[in-house]
């Protein structure tokens, strides 16, 4: 799992009701009207669900889809569209696609959204014809209309390590604290499942845990997997989530997220604008990290801005998300899995490394920075190529979501 992701959008991330509808005034015509453009506070889209507006003898004016959402997806707000509409969607390599909806199908969350696709996508002929005649695209607005959001990007970074603490590698790598305690409030409050409650015990009361210039300044009770000859690419390799490390002994090991200390993330780019050493426009992955190699003596000050501390485990594999799957560069995103669940298959459309890319992702990951319904952070593979993209992208971007063309759904 990677916890804030890159970036928000590298910059966020490092920076880090319903009213009725109104009424028609009354006119000389018989016709019917069909709402247009909806003012962001009228929720109410479908003139079928709403007596007092087709009761009106109003004037006629131009059709607009009704928003839709499903029970599963209670936050999100679609609109239904077609094939032809996707920019570009005849320009899909359909069986790359197909494949990785395959690999994905491997995980409960995909096969809880998809069920009986699964099992056909193993026996399709044709990818393209599979994908249309099983699935609807919907496109993904947000409450207020909104049909652009933001694309960011991440990577699979590689650190220098060594299993022995030495002067040069002195920084662990913590698994989690054996004192972490984590609560889960779902048994009691089942509308609060999707929080946990992070601390420690201290006499008969859970308190929070350390910060991480807490941590820094005492000792942590975790075994440490591996230390590290750099603090900066320790700090980043948290905001990825996962990474590897090339040991002196010429082994390289992985390891992926495995847990947070509870404290919420705060982005240091944000911090770096504040004291007036990066302006807005020129934060990036690469200008913080530049700032905070001319400036050692305030890597601390810095990086204690934020709290938040993550925790690893050692992986038997490369960069894998929080459905436990290999990611798969420029395939594997990152969502708000608040309005979009994991497992989702999506077809994206932004700009990436001055190329517009338009395409099937699957919803395989997740970041505390990804927040938004129109919101992903795509991965982009590993090596320096990737860290690169990764930390300049930042594009307006739009998302459909493809679900199985026999699911229910609701006007609103």
């Amino acid at each position: 799992m990677k916890y804030i992701f890159l970036i928000v959008p590298i910059i966020s991330l490092f920076l880090g009701c319903s009213s009725e509808p109104e009424i028609p005034q009354k006119v000389e015509c018989e016709k019917i009207v069909y709402i247009t453009k909806a003012p962001p506070e009228l929720k109410v889209l479908d003139i079928n669900v709403s007596s007092d507006i087709t009761d009106m003898p109003i004037c006629e004016t131009e059709v607009s889809e009704a928003k839709i959402m499903f029970k599963s997806l209670p936050k999100t707000h679609l609109l239904k569209s077609t094939f032809d509409e996707l920019p570009d969607w005849h320009e899909e390599d359909y069986n790359e696609a197909l494949s990785n909806f395959l690999n994905s199908c491997q995980t409960k969350n995909t096969k809880k959204i998809y069920k009986k696709l699964c099992r056909k996508a193993k026996y399709t002929k044709s990818a393209k014809v599979f994908m249309q005649r099983e699935f609807l695209p919907y496109e993904i607005n947000t409450k207020n209309g909104d049909e652009e959001g933001l694309l960011t990007g991440y990577y699979e970074p590689e650190l220098r390590g060594s299993i022995r603490k030495t002067k040069k590698y002195k920084y662990p790598i913590y698994s989690t604290p054996k004192d972490l305690i984590i609560v889960d409030l779902s048994s009691i409050y089942p509308h609060l499942k999707n929080y946990r409650l992070r601390g420690k015990v201290k006499g008969n009361k859970l308190i929070p845990y350390d910060t991480r210039k807490e941590s820094g300044s005492k000792h942590v009770p975790a075994d440490i997997i591996c230390y590290t000859d750099s603090k900066i690419d320790l700090f980043f390799l948290e905001i990825q989530g996962s990474g590897r490390v090339k040991l002196t002994n010429g082994k390289t090991i992985f390891i992926g997220y495995d847990n947070q200390n509870g404290h919420k993330y705060r982005a240091i780019g944000r911090y770096l604008v504040k004291i007036g050493a990066l302006k807005l426009e020129e934060v990036s992955l690469q200008s913080i990290r530049g700032w905070l190699e001319r400036n050692p003596l305030r890597v601390n000050e810095v990086l204690n801005y934020n709290k938040s501390v993550v925790y690893f485990k050692q992986r038997e594999q490369s960069a894998s998300g929080s459905l436990g799957l290999c990611l798969t560069p420029e395939r594997s995103i990152a969502v708000d899995r608040r309005y979009i669940p994991l497992g989702s298959m999506l077809y994206m459309n932004a700009d990436v490394a001055d190329e517009n890319v338009s395409k099937i992702v699957l919803a395989q990951d997740t970041g505390g920075a990804i927040k938004g319904a129109i919101r992903a952070d795509m991965f982009l593979g590993y090596g320096k190529n990737a860290m690169e993209v990764a930390g300049k992208l930042k594009s307006p971007l739009k998302l459909w979501i493809l679900l199985p063309k026999d699911k229910k759904a609701t006007n609103i």
